[in-house]
């Protein structure tokens, strides 16, 4: 794979290049194993974008719109918000609910788009020595990214199967859980909010910074 020379922005915009790699999943693909499908649509969307990054940076809103569309066919948007939820889930009314499902999506994205045109590696691969399957509707994916700089990033992803369906509803980056980190970022802007769900839907604005994602964790 070609080398990239994007420069890394944030956290986010790290798990969002990754994330929109996987677009998109066609129907027939998703027949195949989840190992099968992450490899086939890494490959398939880098040559999509090889060569327009350029176009891209400057077309930011038609890049937001494809991203938009194909992570349609990804992302649970649905289980990961309630997960990101958590404890408040329940409580939350289901306009509430839907709302911050809603604003989630738009503000990953807002950064997946922006990810896209500043990510920094020189090649992403999914790795040949998979862990079995421990349930039908449950699957992990192992890849690795690989920077400019030769460091090595361990990925995980987190598949769901769902109507048929495999969806992501989560990404592990170098030990550090992005879903675990959104959800204890939305129940601190609970508590800093007193437990207002609007003023936390409307502020939401999820962040992981670069040294946390570069210095790893132990998820």
């Amino acid at each position: 794979m070609l080398a990239k020379k994007w420069s890394l922005m944030t956290g986010v915009g790290f798990f969002a290049a990754l994330l929109v790699t996987l677009m998109p999943l066609s129907a027939s693909a998703q027949s195949a194993s989840p190992e099968a499908i992450i490899r086939d649509n890494i490959n398939e969307f880098m040559e999509q974008l090889e060569g327009r990054e350029a176009y891209y940076e400057d077309n930011i809103d038609e890049l937001k719109q494809k991203v938009d569309e194909s992570l349609e066919e990804v992302a649970d948007f649905r289980y990961i918000g309630a997960s990101v939820m958590g404890i408040y889930f329940r409580n939350a009314s289901p306009e509430q609910r839907s709302r911050f499902v809603d604003v989630f999506r738009k503000t990953l994205i807002d950064t997946y788009a922006r990810g896209l045109v500043t990510f920094d590696y020189e090649d992403i691969r999914v790795l040949d020595d998979q862990r079995p399957q421990r349930e039908e509707d449950r699957a992990s994916v192992a890849m690795e990214v690989i920077g400019t700089n030769g460091d090595v990033y361990p990925v995980n992803y987190s598949l769901r199967l769902s109507d048929g369906e495999w969806r992501v509803v989560n990404v592990i980056v170098n030990g550090i859980n992005l879903g675990l980190t959104f959800r204890n970022q939305f129940d601190q802007a609970m508590r800093d909010n007193n437990r207002d769900y609007d003023a936390v839907i409307e502020g939401w604005s999820p962040e992981v910074g670069v040294d946390e994602m570069k210095e790893g964790g132990d998820a």
